[in-house]
C-alpha cells in the first residue's frame, strides 16, 4: 500500500482518518459543498491508486501521465478546477559530493490535495504536523498545503548550498596545494551545482505565479506573506548556485593556468638539466678528441713491423712526442676558444 497518510480536515482540524482511497473518495461526495478538503499522500502509488483518483477526481490525463512517470522540471499547470504542481526537493550526499533530487507532485481541487512522492526524501510528515498545528493555515485549505510543501522543499536546499559551499572551499585549497585529481574534482562538483540549478530555478515561475493570484485577497493575507518568504529563499538559493557556477568555472581556470605554469617550470628544469648534461658531453668529447690523438701516433709507430718510415730515424721518438704534444695542445685551444672547454 502507498497511502502514507489520508485524512480529512475541516475548519483546519483533522476530523476523520479514512481507512482507503475508496472511503475517503466516498466521503467527499457527501461532505460537498460543507466545507472542508482531504490530504491524500502517496509514496510511489500503483497505476491502479493513480487511476482511481484520476477517474473520482477529475485530474487532467496529462498531468496523471507526468505523475506516474516523473522526470518533471518545476512547475505549476492549471486545468480548469485542477492544479498540477511539480517540485525537486534535493539533499546533499557529501561523502560522494552528490546533490541527489526526488520530486513530489500535487494535484489540488477545491476540497482535496494529492500529493505524489517519488522519493523517501524529503517525508511530508512534519509538514502535515506543522500545519495541524496551525488551524489557521490549514483552514486555508489545498493552498496551504501547497506553501507548506514549498516552504520545506525550498530549506531543504540550505543544507545543500552549505555542502557545496564547503566542498568548494576545499577545492581552493587543493588548486593552490598542487592536487593532480582537483581538476576532475572541480567538474563533477559544477555538475552538481547545474543539478541543483535546474530543481531551483524554475520555482520562481511558480512563485511568482502564487504570489500574484494571492496579493489582493485580503483573507490570504498571512498565506501570501508565507509564500514572498519562500521567495526570498528561492531567490537566495538560486544566486548562492550561480555565484557557485561562476566560481567554479573560475576556479578551474585558475587550475588551468596553474598547471600550465608548473608544466612550464617543469620543461625548463628539462632543459637546463638537458643543457647541463650537453656541457658536459663537450667537455667528455673534447678529452676525448685530445687523447686520441697522442694514442692514434702510439699506436702506429707500436706497430712491430721492420719497415716504417722514420723507424731508425735518430729524431723519431722525440719527434713523435713533439707531435704529440702539438696535436693535442691544438686541440685544446680550438675547444677552449669554442666554449667546451
Amino acid at each position: 500500500m502507498t497511502v502514507v497518510d489520508n485524512a480529512v480536515y475541516v475548519g483546519g482540524e483533522r476530523d476523520s482518518e479514512p481507512d482507503s482511497l475508496d472511503s475517503t473518495l466516498e466521503l467527499l461526495r457527501e461532505r460537498d459543498g460543507e466545507g472542508g478538503f482531504a490530504w491524500i499522500g502517496l509514496l510511489r502509488p500503483d497505476q491502479t491508486e493513480i487511476d482511481l483518483l484520476a477517474r473520482e477526481l477529475s485530474l487532467p490525463a496529462l498531468a496523471v501521465e507526468d505523475a506516474v512517470h516523473a522526470h518533471q522540471r518545476p512547475k505549476l499547470e492549471r486545468y480548469d478546477d485542477v492544479e498540477f504542481v511539480v517540485l525537486r526537493p534535493a539533499w546533499y550526499v557529501d561523502e560522494d559530493e552528490d546533490v541527489q533530487v526526488g520530486e513530489i507532485h500535487l494535484f489540488l481541487g477545491h476540497d482535496f490535495v494529492v500529493t505524489v512522492r517519488h522519493a523517501e526524501t524529503p517525508e511530508l510528515a512534519s509538514v502535515r504536523a506543522r500545519l495541524e498545528d496551525d488551524p489557521a493555515l490549514l483552514a486555508l485549505g489545498p493552498r496551504a498545503v501547497l506553501y507548506a510543501v514549498l516552504d520545506r522543499v525550498v530549506d531543504d536546499y540550505r543544507p545543500v548550498v552549505r555542502g557545496l559551499r564547503h566542498d568548494i572551499d576545499q577545492i581552493e585549497t587543493q588548486v593552490f596545494g598542487g592536487d593532480p585529481s582537483v581538476s576532475r574534482r572541480i567538474y563533477q562538483l559544477s555538475r552538481e551545482v547545474i543539478e541543483l540549478q535546474r530543481s531551483v530555478d524554475p520555482l520562481r515561475e511558480v512563485l511568482e505565479g502564487l504570489l500574484a493570484e494571492t496579493a489582493d485577497d485580503l483573507d490570504r493575507v498571512g498565506l501570501h506573506r508565507g509564500l514572498r518568504d519562500v521567495a526570498d529563499h528561492q531567490a537566495q538559493t538560486s544566486e548562492s548556485a550561480d555565484n557557485f557556477r561562476q566560481l567554479l568555472g573560475n576556479i578551474l581556470q585558475v587550475n588551468a593556468a596553474l598547471v600550465g605554469q608548473r608544466q612550464n617550470e617543469e620543461m625548463r628544469r628539462l632543459t637546463e638539466t638537458s643543457l647541463a648534461q650537453g656541457e658536459e658531453v663537450k667537455k667528455i668529447s673534447s678529452w676525448a678528441a685530445i687523447l686520441f690523438t697522442p694514442s692514434l701516433i702510439g699506436a702506429i709507430y707500436g706497430m712491430n713491423f721492420e719497415y716504417m718510415p722514420e723507424l731508425a730515424w735518430t729524431l723519431g721518438y722525440p719527434f713523435a712526442l713533439g707531435l704529440m704534444v702539438l696535436v693535442s695542445l691544438t686541440l685544446f685551444l680550438v675547444f677552449r676558444r669554442r666554449g667546451w672547454l
